[in-house]
């Protein structure tokens, strides 16, 4: 991956849909040149484009995400969670805690129930700490690509 690349990244991260007309001169390409690298880097595995939705754009109005300590494995508590279509992500750590999770819920007492009555009776959570974030409707996901 080349300045070209990791440029063409950053203008899909701002903009997902953005012509190849647009593109090309933004990254010191032609459309056809940009489109080219494009499906290089997709066809390479390198990139994938997706879709991501908003959770607060969908009706959550309450977002935590959750530090868990676990009693034993960790990959089986993720897995529960992550069976739920409150939490939008769950990922393992080496860190001060076991996992993390990031939940979205309809309200704070939906995010407080959700811990409280969803989360805490997991077999083999020990420990919870939610840091809650409310309100926050720019739910963005940017990677430095260089």
């Amino acid at each position: 991956m080349d300045d070209i690349d990791r440029a063409i990244l950053r203008e899909l991260q701002t903009d997902g849909r953005i012509a190849y007309s647009d593109l090309g001169p933004k990254v010191g390409l032609s459309a056809s040149a940009a489109r080219q690298r494009l499906q290089r880097l997709l066809d390479s595995k390198t990139v994938q484009v997706v879709g991501v939705t908003d959770p607060m754009a969908m009706g959550g109005q309450a977002m935590a995400l959750l530090g868990i300590g676990v009693d034993g494995d960790p990959r089986s508590v993720a897995d529960t969670l992550a069976e739920r279509p409150e939490v939008v992500y769950s990922v393992l750590t080496s860190g001060g805690f076991d996992l993390f999770a990031e939940v979205v819920a309809p309200g704070p007492k939906a995010l407080l129930d959700f811990v409280n009555d969803v989360v805490r009776p997991i077999e083999g959570v020990r420990e919870i700490r939610s840091f809650p974030y409310f309100g926050i409707h720019t739910h963005r996901f940017l990677w430095d690509v260089g």
